[in-house]
């Protein structure tokens, strides 16, 4: 049974667990348990922005975000449908549909130089959310699982350490950590987290619980190894979790309706809401998702639609994070898998481009109304302090307090580190 057990993915040992749950208790939550002790970090103590955010959240952008109508405007002939409008401090100009990041924009630093080999959805999704190129032969973890190996679980929290919010069917998880430390899936932040309920009696329910203990007693005497040790940590942490009233954070009704409003009632408006009430909580690492940005056509709708949205929940989430006193200590981070090109098609939008695109950063130490490296004229290439995937990873695990460089050996034996040996952007912290 352990050797067909281990041969599976991590996604798929991960549902087995799940399943295994439902059937036994009636419940399909998995909590992501910390099998590692946290031990103390000082790889880039003293360093501009080490271990300042004590959460992140990140904001994909999937599809390919276009630079030029976003953090990287141009007046030339590469220009969007809108003019370019002033930001603030040292952000001179964003897109024309940015109006309320502009407003925001002393608080946030962008980085203009982005650059990537790949211009393939999937691929570049995986290299931007781990720092490495996908191989058939391992799968990476995201910095959500890096986090909960070398920090193990904030103290007192009962909820899981990482959320994946309006999950897609895939999404670089644990990787060749244990499948417990990967993220829990969140499909829809309106229902929040599903079968955490028993679907017995409470009755019913403990004698479930101490039938399954009276069959496993003597099987985890006689087999005493760390696997069967995870799985006997999997179902006491699942007990924890369902009777812990930090489940109440995944419940947006408990927001007043004034707030729900400005985030937006869109599923990225209120992922961006669940995830500050998870950061509240203390949730480590959540990832909302949002969709929309394959622009190969009509970019001047897509930005008013898609762009627009992005605008208005990200400040709001900025906002909202300066107005609880959790910007400080929370990482806001947005990428994207690549860039769109600069020249529009003859469909009136832009296509792949990963010659040069922009990310963004917010709060966790991180310096506002900043710009950090630039393309040239028409955006077409970077041309001053180029960064890569690896780096944007690396520059979010410094800020997590994580040790980079520090070596991990992969059950296969084969040598990772943070965002591959990635450079952090320390300029960008203040």
């Amino acid at each position: 049974m352990k050797s067909e057990l281990n041969k599976l993915s991590p996604a798929s040992r991960r549902e087995f667990m799940m399943r295994t749950a439902q059937a036994t208790l009636g419940v399909t939550v998995m909590p992501a348990l910390n099998l590692k002790a946290a031990e103390a970090v000082k790889s880039g103590a003293g360093t501009a922005g080490f271990g300042k955010a004590k959460h992140v959240i990140f904001l994909w952008m999937g599809g390919g975000m276009t630079h030029i109508d976003t953090w990287d405007p141009k007046t030339g002939e590469t220009k969007g449908p809108t003019d370019p409008i002033k930001g603030k401090g040292g952000v001179d100009y964003l897109g024309g549909s940015m109006t309320k990041m502009a407003a925001v924009s002393d608080k946030i630093s962008i980085i203009r130089s982005m650059s990537s080999k790949t211009g393939v959805h999937e691929a570049g999704t995986y290299i931007m959310k781990t720092g490495y190129e996908p191989r058939g032969t391992i799968v990476h973890p995201n910095l959500g699982a890096w986090g909960s190996h070398f920090l193990g679980r904030i103290k007192g929290v009962t909820l899981p350490d990482s959320v994946v919010v309006n999950s897609g069917s895939a999404y670089p998880g644990a990787g060749f950590f244990p499948p417990a430390l990967s993220p829990i899936p969140i499909s829809n932040p309106e229902t929040g987290l599903q079968n955490i309920k028993p679907t017995t009696s409470d009755g019913q329910f403990k004698k479930r619980i101490g039938l399954m203990d009276e069959f496993d007693t003597a099987f985890r005497k006689k087999f005493k190894s760390e696997d069967v040790k995870a799985y006997t940590e999997f179902y006491d942490e699942t007990m924890k979790l369902m009777k812990s009233e930090d489940l109440k954070a995944f419940d947006l009704s408990d927001e007043p309706a004034a707030v729900r409003e400005k985030y937006g009632r869109n599923q990225f408006g209120q992922g961006a809401l669940l995830a500050r009430r998870l950061v509240q909580a203390g949730v480590r690492f959540i990832e909302v998702q949002s969709g929309g940005w394959d622009m190969h056509n009509n970019i001047d709708q897509a930005m008013g639609g898609t762009g627009a949205t992005m605008d208005s929940v990200f400040a709001a989430l900025i906002e909202d994070l300066a107005s609880n006193g959790l910007l400080e200590s929370t990482l806001v981070c947005m990428g994207s898998e690549f860039g769109r090109t600069p020249d529009i098609n003859e469909n009136e939008g832009r296509d792949h481009y990963p010659l040069a695109y922009s990310t963004v950063f917010a709060g966790g130490g991180v310096k506002g109304g900043f710009v950090y490296g630039s393309t040239d004229k028409d955006g077409r290439r970077v041309v001053d302090r180029q960064v890569s995937p690896q780096d944007f990873q690396a520059t979010i695990g410094h800020a997590m307090g994580l040790p980079i460089d520090e070596v991990v050996m992969s059950p296969s034996n084969r040598p990772f580190t943070v965002g591959d040996k990635g450079v952090p952007v320390v300029e960008i912290f203040a």
